[in-house]
């Protein structure tokens, strides 16, 4: 490709001259299917489910999602190699990360405090994409939290919504149970 690349004169002929490339030899790269991956996937962030698929909290309200509770300054991560589709506020939702893991399919993950990377760019799976509100915990707070794992000092939440096509689907089967 360096010949190629010194030897274009045009974006065009540059790319008329990758497509002879595949055709010389070159094979396509067999990249892993994400449908597959149901089951497999890291959550973005280190919390507890406080909220599942369509079930209702206090107020009634049901979302087509998970809520989970987090610990102040917690990194979100993407969970699959995924391109940046938008990042930036939305609506009551705080800061937005809304990823694209394979076409078809959306990931958007909502009240994070930051958000990393730039739209279209393309992420490696475990890549972080923000970082959640709250402040840094004081020595004895960090010692108090070492051994919490019920989410009670969590208090910070993220919304994880999964869509395929123009639906949502229930994104807790596509993330690996937690060891007990």
């Amino acid at each position: 490709t360096a010949i190629l690349l010194d030897s274009s004169e045009t974006l065009q002929g540059f790319a008329s001259g990758l497509s002879h490339l595949a055709d010389d030899g070159e094979r396509e790269i067999d990249l892993p299917v994400f449908a597959d991956a149901k089951g497999t996937l890291s959550l973005p962030v280190n919390g507890t489910i406080l909220r599942h698929y369509n079930e209702a909290d206090a107020a009634g309200i049901r979302r087509p999602g998970l809520l989970i509770a987090t610990r102040s300054l917690a990194i979100v991560t993407t969970p699959w190699a995924a391109t940046i589709r938008y990042r930036g506020p939305l609506l009551d939702y705080g800061n937005v990360m809304i990823l694209e893991p394979s076409n078809g399919y959306l990931l958007v993950l909502a009240g994070l405090n930051q958000v990393y990377g730039e739209i279209g760019e393309v992420l490696q799976a475990g890549a972080p994409v923000g970082l959640m509100g709250g402040n840094a915990p004081n020595n004895s707070d960090f010692l108090s939290l070492s051994g919490d794992s019920a989410g009670s000092t969590r208090s910070e939440t993220l919304y994880i919504e999964l869509r395929h096509g123009k639906e949502t689907v229930d994104p807790e089967p596509w993330f690996a149970p937690k060891p007990d």
